[in-house]
């Protein structure tokens, strides 16, 4: 069966040598990448070998760095333009196996914008991933219009992943945790945090009508829904149109028409029934979040799936065949 997988990390050192010293010095990446950085580098190496052992057909590739939202506006567009030049370099001898989502400069989204279109048709990438907050604004803020009225113009869809929570929230929410004091980095980001912020993402977009101004819009999200599936019915009957919000759809008919589920990191079967059973089974596209889960963890858990043939199909590829039209 052919496999396609979304949400795909890497990250290449060498890009730092076009990053000011000050911002060099101020980043903090996480232990998870820094422990994982060589993976993160390595494309035709490693990584394929181990697609082709364990039968990925191919992977959509999208940049793990937030370097480019520490950037001034006037260096950003740049910085974005040669990442993603790098990726498409390194990905153009084996175009069977790798296509991408763009790197942009969001806090500049006219610029974003125009490099989502540059990407997509120069180099036939699949749409853009947004990584968290920007500089602490969620993206249903009027600025950052540009970048999803062009997604919509051109088809493609923009993959929200999680981002490292703004200063102010570590040290509301987690920092300080029983004797210990400092931050934790896993109930901040991988373990928990980041993942209820992403939900809070959508469901701003929802309330601010973003995805009523751009109906064809589509937007993906991982980690089995951001624990969005889960609140599901709870959420559909607070959200409701004329509830305060300028919504004019229910939270079921928008996200089952606009948004879409990734399985990237989630390796039970209760979680994708879960999901399943709310934005459906057409909505659902498989994921590992390579390299931070491996390949095989990924395979194990589809060839696992307690569902008929042709629907594990849809969800190991014909879903994502026909949203990233590949």
């Amino acid at each position: 069966m052919r496999i396609v997988t979304l949400e795909e990390h890497v990250s290449f050192p060498e890009m730092g040598a076009h990053l000011p010293d000050n911002i060099l010095e101020s980043r903090k990446q996480s232990e998870a990448a820094l422990q994982m950085q060589a993976k993160l580098a390595d494309i035709t190496g490693e990584r394929l070998n181990s697609m082709k052992a364990s039968g990925i057909s191919m992977q959509v590739l999208s940049v793990e760095s937030t370097d480019v939202y520490l950037l001034p506006d006037g260096l950003a567009p740049d910085f974005a333009s040669k990442y993603n030049d790098l990726l498409a370099d390194r990905m153009k001898g084996h175009p069977e196996f790798f296509t991408a989502f763009a790197l942009l400069p969001m806090t500049t989204p006219e610029a974003a914008a125009d490099e989502l279109e540059r990407t997509v048709k120069t180099y036939g990438f699949r749409g853009a991933m947004i990584r968290g907050l920007i500089n602490g604004e969620f993206l249903d803020a009027p600025k950052f219009a540009p970048v999803f009225e062009r997604a919509e113009k051109l088809g493609v869809p923009i993959y929200i992943h999680p981002g490292v929570p703004p200063k102010e929230v570590i040290n509301a929410y987690y920092s300080n945790i029983g004797d210990t004091t400092g931050p934790n980095e896993a109930i901040a980001c991988y373990g928990w945090g980041w993942h209820s912020e992403t939900a809070i993402q959508i469901l701003r977009l929802l309330v601010a009508g973003i995805f009523d101004t751009y109906p064809q819009l589509k937007i993906i999200i991982g980690h089995m829904g951001e624990m969005l599936p889960m609140m599901w019915g709870r959420s559909n009957r607070i959200f409701h149109p004329g509830n305060g919000g300028k919504n004019k759809r229910t939270l079921v008919d928008t996200f089952r028409d606009q948004l879409y589920i990734t399985t990237s990191g989630f390796f039970t079967q209760p979680p994708l029934q879960l999901a399943i059973d709310t934005v459906g089974i057409d909505n659902i596209l498989f994921s590992v979040d390579y390299p931070f889960s491996s390949n095989q963890m990924g395979i194990d858990f589809l060839n696992n799936i307690p569902l008929p043939v042709d629907q594990v199909a849809k969800i190991a590829h014909g879903n994502a065949d026909r949203l990233l039209r590949l």
